[in-house]
Parts: structure tokens; C-alpha cells; sequence
């Protein structure tokens, strides 16, 4: 397998309780503008009518929270909304941001399938190699990410599609310095903090004090994720799901993360899925009913390296008046490099 599969993304902390502080929060691939936009959607509701609707549940909302006030800074609305190509399940995503509703064919899930594919893939995860960060080295990790968005003008909401773009991020493995370069932040914005990593914010070093026991470590996921997203069988999927595609775990807590995966309610098997650049894998998939929402894992077929992940809209969810149609990919990411590089800015190919 390659590098490692991993993320962050629950808070440990219920949403009623006080947020931590951050000058821009390192969000997973592809979810930053639907943050954003999301929040000003909110704003334009509560601008319009004295009785504000109720905000849409979905499976990234508390990640939205974490976004700084410069997001509320904007005149138009865009809700990213990850996507492949028109009207179908078709290769890379080319799409330009405006351009049509990008949709995929929803595959049939199967439940029996999913343990075994997330033991077969625990055992690849547990045999892979990857390198180890020294204290001034980043973890480095380059993505692409498409997607489909609700613009909001004048209290009107359509739907738009957005280009395939790169996001690459640097961290330290304390977590503490830190750079980001994506469709927002062309020229970089710092990730540097003085907080201390938790586990939606994670670093190389907490990941290494998480434990390796499947059960221990799923116990610790849903008891820091409490309170948030649909569901605490939701919240745990989609919280190891982030921990999987964009942060560095070793190979042990990779399997361990997979194995705890294995035991959430819920989760089923795709035969075939597509990520952002059109690699087609097996997945590892959960529904909520609550959203409408399944949630996918890719992996290659034959090695059971983890490709990216994605959110399809299978059922509609009344609580966006019928917008995003069944069918449509909510986020979708292809990781196509994740390694260990000597400085900021530094990119995997420059470090061979």
C-alpha cells in the first residue's frame, strides 16, 4: 500500500461548548469553499427572513464552525460541492467552476462484503512501508479535489459545478508549523498554531499516541465525537474517513483505523467507484438516512491502496428544498502524493 491512508475531522468537543481558536483550520480536501459558502447561505437566509429555516445536516457541517471570520468576508455564496463529470461515472473531472451540475451513477451498495474488504485492507495497510517525519521535516500531502456548488445571489440558490484543482499541505510532526497552497490560498496561507493537536486537528505525534487496539481506538473516536453530525455511528465513519485521506498515521494505526471501520453499523461495499482523477476502485461506503448521504472510501482493486474518498447525494434531503438531486458528489478527493519532505513548499517530486 502506499504511504498511509488517514485524516482528521470530528471535534473532540460537543458543539455547545467553546471553539477552539485558529487563524484558518487545514480543512479536508475539498470542503473548504463548502464551509464557507455554506455559512454565508446561512447569513443570506437570516438577511431574508425573521424566521431563519433550519441549517441542512450534513456529514462535513461541524467542520464548518472551525472556518475563521475572514470566511463571513464574501459577497457572493458558492457551496463547493465535490463532482466528476456531467451526467455520469466518466474519467477525470474538467469541468470549470460554473459550468453544470456534475453528477455519478450511485452504485449498489452490498453490507455482507464490507468486513472482509476492511480486513483484507487492514492486512495491505499493516505490510506498508512509509518514512518517518525528524522533528524539522513536514509531512507533505498533495491532493486533487472537484465539486459541485449551491451559489447563493440575491436569495436566490442554483446549483454549479467547480473545477478539479490541486491542494497541497505541509506539516510539522508536532503540528505546529504548517503551510497550505489551494484554489483559496494561491500563494500559500501558514498553517502555524501554538494549539495543541486533537483529533480533528491532528498531528504525526498525536497520531502516534492513539491507540492501536481497534476497540480502544473506536471507543475514543465516539466519545470525542459525542454531539456532532447525524448520528454517532455517522460522525465515527465519517471521522476515520478523514483521518484516512489526508493526515500520515503509521501503518499500524492504519490498520487499526480500518478494523475499527469494520465495526460501525452501517457500513457496505461498492464494486466499483470512481475518485477525482477517475481511478476506479472497490469502496468502503456508509449511508445516512438523516442526510441522504453516502460516504465512500476508494481503494485500488488489487493492492487495496487507498485512492481518495468522496460523498454522493443518493437520497434527496428535504432540508435543501430539493437542490442537490440524487446522484450528485458531494466532495470528492484523489490523493496523489503523501510523503515526507526536508521544508515547506517542498513537493514530493523535488524530494526524490
Amino acid at each position: 500500500m502506499n504511504a498511509s491512508p488517514s485524516q482528521p475531522r470530528p471535534a473532540g468537543r460537543p458543539e455547545t461548548d467553546g471553539l477552539r481558536p485558529t487563524a484558518e483550520r487545514d480543512l479536508p480536501a475539498g470542503r473548504h469553499e463548502f464551509h464557507k459558502e455554506q455559512l454565508m447561505a446561512r447569513i443570506h437566509e437570516d438577511l431574508d427572513s425573521a424566521t431563519p429555516r433550519p441549517a441542512r445536516r450534513n456529514p462535513f457541517l461541524r467542520r464548518a464552525i472551525l472556518l475563521p471570520a475572514a470566511a463571513f468576508a464574501l459577497t457572493g455564496a458558492i457551496v463547493a460541492v465535490a463532482a466528476l463529470s456531467p451526467g455520469g461515472e466518466s474519467g477525470q473531472v474538467a469541468a470549470s467552476d460554473g459550468g453544470p451540475v456534475l453528477t455519478t451513477t450511485v452504485g449498489v451498495a452490498d453490507p455482507k462484503g464490507a468486513v472482509q474488504l476492511l480486513d483484507r485492507i487492514s492486512l495491505a495497510a499493516q505490510e506498508t512501508t512509509v518514512p518517518k517525519p525528524g522533528a524539522n521535516q513536514f509531512v507533505y500531502i498533495e491532493s486533487k479535489v472537484a465539486g459541485t456548488s449551491i451559489r447563493v445571489d440575491s436569495g436566490k440558490s442554483s446549483v454549479v459545478s467547480q473545477a478539479l484543482n490541486t491542494r497541497r499541505s505541509w506539516k510539522s510532526p508536532d503540528g505546529h508549523r504548517g503551510w497550505l497552497i489551494d484554489k483559496q490560498h494561491k500563494d500559500g496561507i501558514t498553517l502555524d498554531t501554538d494549539e495543541a493537536p486533537y483529533l480533528n486537528a491532528p498531528s504525526y505525534d498525536y497520531l502516534n499516541t492513539l491507540p492501536t487496539d481497534p476497540d480502544a481506538l473506536l471507543k475514543k473516536i465516539y466519545a470525542e465525537t459525542a454531539g456532532h453530525g447525524p448520528g454517532p455511528d455517522a460522525e465515527a465513519f465519517v471521522t476515520i474517513g478523514d483521518l484516512l485521506v489526508e493526515s500520515y498515521p503509521s501503518p499500524q494505526l492504519a490498520a487499526a483505523l480500518y478494523k475499527a471501520a469494520a465495526k460501525i453499523p452501517g457500513v457496505a461495499q461498492v464494486d466499483d467507484a470512481v475518485d477525482a482523477i477517475g481511478r476506479h476502485g472497490v469502496a468502503v461506503t456508509r449511508f445516512e438516512p438523516k442526510t441522504g448521504v453516502r460516504n465512500e472510501w476508494i481503494f485500488d482493486k488489487s493492492s487495496f491502496a487507498l485512492l481518495g474518498a468522496r460523498a454522493v447525494q443518493v437520497e434527496a434531503d428535504p432540508a435543501d428544498g430539493g437542490l442537490i438531486k440524487p446522484g450528485t458528489v458531494i466532495s470528492t478527493s484523489a490523493v496523489t502524493a503523501r510523503t515526507v519532505v526536508d521544508g515547506i513548499k517542498q513537493t514530493a517530486a523535488q524530494q526524490a
